[in-house]
């Protein structure tokens, strides 16, 4: 199954984050399918390709928390609760 999620990038003390396509086996840091945006939390900064996303996400690829939460503010996905 393929996942979309943050992949840490930057330096010590500055984080930035990739936002990737990536096997859900695969470590937090290996290697991404394809590169979906880039989240930088010390300057609140996001971007992102919406298209990409929209494209992997109706094929079935689930988005990890964080992203989730990401995608839902930006409107690209609707807020809807998991069933148990």
């Amino acid at each position: 199954m393929l996942k979309i999620r943050l992949k840490r990038c930057g330096r010590k003390k500055s984080p930035s984050y990739r936002i990737v396509l990536i096997p859900s086996q695969s470590k937090r840091d290996g290697r991404a399918i394809e590169e979906l945006g880039y989240y930088n939390p010390l300057r609140n900064l996001l971007v992102y390709n919406k298209e990409r996303i929209q494209l992997h996400l109706s094929q079935g690829a689930q988005p990890s928390q964080t992203v989730r939460n990401f995608l839902i503010k930006l409107g690209i996905i609707e807020n809807m609760k998991k069933i148990q």
